[in-house]
């Protein structure tokens, strides 16, 4: 079982959104820190016990896995992916959304959440992300134990898109997005496919 978790809040309720990617380094707020502690108390409660916990480089999404990891009896060590890194958002980079709107247009916007089409100036590479999901997923002895990969938004999309089972299920979801502080967990078969049993959950 492979359980795909996006890091908390990083801004107050209240506060103008903005397009954060790879180039802003943005920590946890106090209810991004709280929702991290909650995702880590679910699994305990679950007696989910990670065989691995994969995290993307940046603070918010270690400062998550480190939360979930202090609630494991017998936690392993965080490794660091460059695979779970977040996108880059090029010219719209921790720009207000409104600004980003107005620069690609809302069916732009629309088309990244629905099918991770890529606007026009965002550095993503979406192949080369679907082939590092792809293998990772392939390459795991899934039968040793449930495995926790935490990211970000932008870039936990392309999980969905690395096999074609996983592509039709994403299809009924209407959105690739995850929320922040939720999960989405893909399960592997004694025959080896891969089965999306939940996506967009929070505790």
């Amino acid at each position: 079982m492979f359980i795909v978790a996006r890091h908390g809040n990083t801004f107050e309720a209240g506060t103008a959104p903005r397009r954060i990617g790879a180039r802003t380094d943005l920590p946890l707020t106090e209810s991004g820190q709280g929702q991290a502690n909650a995702l880590g108390e679910l699994f305990a409660r679950k007696d989910i016990n990670f065989r691995r916990v994969l995290s993307g480089p940046l603070l918010r999404t270690r400062q998550t896995a480190k939360a979930i990891l202090a609630r494991q009896s017998s936690p392993p060590e965080l490794e660091l992916n460059d695979f779970l890194a977040e996108v880059d958002y090029g010219p719209d980079e921790n720009k207000p959304e409104e600004e980003v709107i107005a620069r690609i247009g809302a069916a732009a916007i629309s088309a990244w959440d629905e099918r991770a089409a890529v606007p026009l100036g965002w550095s993503v590479e979406p192949s080369q992300r679907i082939a590092a999901w792809r293998s990772f997923f392939f390459s795991e002895q899934f039968s040793q134990g449930p495995i926790l990969l935490v990211t970000s938004n932008g870039a936990a999309r392309f999980a969905l898109l690395a096999d074609p089972a996983l592509a039709e299920a994403a299809s009924k979801l209407g959105s690739l997005k995850l929320p922040t502080g939720g999960y989405g967990i893909i399960e592997r078969g004694t025959h080896g496919g891969l089965t999306l049993t939940a996506w967009g959950d929070r505790p």
